[in-house]
Formats: structure tokens, C-alpha cells, sequence
């Protein structure tokens, strides 16, 4: 069934949280003014009528907990330094790109791994377990909504704490090639500089010569993170699964992503062209703004705990 989207009479009482990020978090958050109050009941209104609510998340919902995303505005890393991610053909054709890669990772995985979920995240929790959610579909690699429990979930692009061989398609726990890395490098070190958002810190050429990578114990093969890298593509059972998801849905949010990738904004073309009502929570502009029947430039961690659910 689909809904008929319709504005909250102004009457309406809202929850408020004092929703507020410490500060070594808060160098990775945009800035963003104060919740509108009429954008903010217009929300709760359109997840009161929804009840099988389809939504997207992205690393807008992880700056909050300290982990930093590419394109924001003055703190993504695009807008920090002059790097830029790995890309799929690089690591692919590359053992030098790859030593360099597995070397960041090794130096950052202790801090990367031990972030932990937020308000945001906690609450889309409590919406899985009250019926709300239908379908969760994170662009995030980083595990948060794993950690929170959830179970209704697609991780659209993978998740850091998996490790895949390219070779035979052998998973296994990133945690595990930690312990590898430790044991092949026992007397290498480097000081690191800041870590990326996924999850590698910036290390010079030069620290990591003598770095040794390990090979798939099973059949020697390349050993690459359960992730799309830049330049690679969904799966396409993945991709055909989420748009099965988002045809059981009656709504669409969007929450801390500004769906500049295809792979995620994609399926808000395909809610459109189902007339699903759809709703924005994100600092900044999306590519999806126009299509959107609710918007909020807001923190997710302050908004979506302010929702109630009937």
C-alpha cells in the first residue's frame, strides 16, 4: 500500500533529546544550525504514517561517532587533504598498492575497529524492534549497525571487519588478519597520521617497504576487505535484493548520506518512480533533494531520537 503523505497538524508534541557530541567527535561533523521545528513535525508525521519504512544510511550517521566521512563540507577528508581512496583496479593489479594499503589498515584497525554506535544508530534499533523498519540499507562499511544489533540489514558496500579472497572467495574475520599482520611484522613500526574513513591511516611511501602482507591460507590468494572499493560495482544480487526490499516498502528516509554515489541514490530513482513519499535527514544538499517530500539539514543523532512511534 502506498501512503498519501501528509503534513502533522502544528498541535503536535514532540519528544526532545539534548543530543550533543563529544568533542573529540566533533571535528568530523559539519556544522549545522538548529533542528526547524515545522521541518521536525513534518518528520514525525511521515514516519507515523509509514509502516514499512525503507531507509538508507551513510556516513553522515557514523561522524557522530568519530569516524570521518569524504565530502563534507570543511571536515570530510576531500575538503581535509589532497587523498583520495583506494581504487578497485589499483588494488587489484598492485602488490605495492596493495602492501601500502594492508599497512595503513594494520596501523588504523585498533582505533577504526573499536568506534562504536550512536543516538542515531540506537535509534533506528528501536524502530527494528517496534516494526517501523522494514529494510535497512547502510552505505557504510564500518560494522556500527551490526554492533547495534540489527538484523534487518544490507550492507550495500560491504563491511571492514570482513576479509574476502579474491582467489577463492574464502571470508574471514579482519580481526583474525590482525593477529597475521602482528606475526609477519613483529619489529615493524610507523607513526601514523590521521585515519580515513575506511579505517587506513596515512602513512608515507617510504614506512612501508618492509611491510609483509599474508596470503588466503586455503589457496594463496589475494586477500582484499569485504568492501566495493572506488571504481568496483555492486553485486548484482545485492543490488536486485534491495530493490525487492524497497518494493515491500511504503516509504523512503535517507539518513546521513548525500547520495552522491550511484549505488546508493539509484534506488531513491527507483522510490520515486513507485510514488513512495520520501524524507531527507543530512547536513548539507543531496542529490535526491528533489525528490523529497520532507528535508531536514540536521545531525541524525539529534533528529531521529526525537521521533516517537505510536
Amino acid at each position: 500500500m502506498l501512503l498519501s503523505w501528509r503534513p502533522v497538524p502544528p498541535c503536535m508534541a514532540l519528544r526532545r533529546h539534548a543530543s550533543t557530541i563529544q568533542a573529540g567527535v566533533q571535528r568530523f561533523v559539519p556544522a549545522s544550525g538548529s533542528v526547524d521545528s515545522s521541518a521536525l513535525e513534518q518528520l514525525q508525521a511521515f514516519v507515523s504514517q509509514a509502516s514499512r519504512l525503507f531507509i538508507i544510511s551513510g556516513a553522515g550517521l557514523s561522524t557522530e561517532s568519530g569516524i570521518p566521512d569524504y565530502r563534507s563540507e570543511g571536515v570530510g577528508l576531500y575538503a581535509r587533504t589532497d587523498r583520495r581512496p583506494m581504487q578497485h583496479s589499483e588494488f587489484v593489479r598492485s602488490a605495492k598498492a596493495r602492501q601500502r594499503y594492508w599497512a595503513r589498515n594494520y596501523m588504523g584497525w585498533p582505533q577504526f575497529s573499536s568506534h562504536s554506535p550512536n543516538s542515531a544508530h540506537f535509534a533506528l534499533r528501536d524502530w527494528e524492534d517496534k516494526g517501523k523498519l522494514h529494510w535497512l540499507v547502510t552505505q557504510n562499511v564500518d560494522a556500527l549497525h551490526l554492533k547495534d544489533g540489527h538484523q534487518r540489514l544490507t550492507e550495500l558496500h560491504g563491511c571492514t571487519h570482513r576479509v574476502v579472497c579474491l582467489g577463492c572467495g574464502r571470508l574471514t574475520r579482519r580481526a583474525d588478519l590482525q593477529k597475521q599482520f602482528a606475526a609477519l611484522n613483529p619489529g615493524w613500526a610507523a607513526s601514523a597520521g590521521a585515519v580515513a574513513p575506511d579505517g587506513d591511516v596515512f602513512l608515507e611511501d617510504e614506512q612501508v617497504l618492509h611491510f609483509r602482507v599474508p596470503a588466503c591460507e586455503a589457496c594463496g590468494g589475494i586477500l582484499k576487505p569485504d568492501v566495493t572499493f572506488f571504481g568496483d560495482v555492486v553485486k548484482r544480487a545485492t543490488v536486485e535484493f534491495v530493490h525487492n526490499k524497497l518494493a515491500e516498502s511504503d516509504a523512503v528516509l535517507v539518513a546521513g548520506s548525500s547520495l552522491q554515489v550511484y549505488s546508493g541514490y539509484r534506488f531513491l530513482l527507483a522510490a520515486s518512480e513507485r510514488k513512495l513519499p520520501i524524507a531527507i535527514v543530512n547536513i548539507g544538499p543531496t542529490r535526491a533533494d528533489h525528490l523529497a517530500q520532507v528535508r531536514l539539514s540536521a545531525r541524525c543523532g539529534e533528529v531521529l531520537p526525537a521521533i516517537q512511534l505510536s
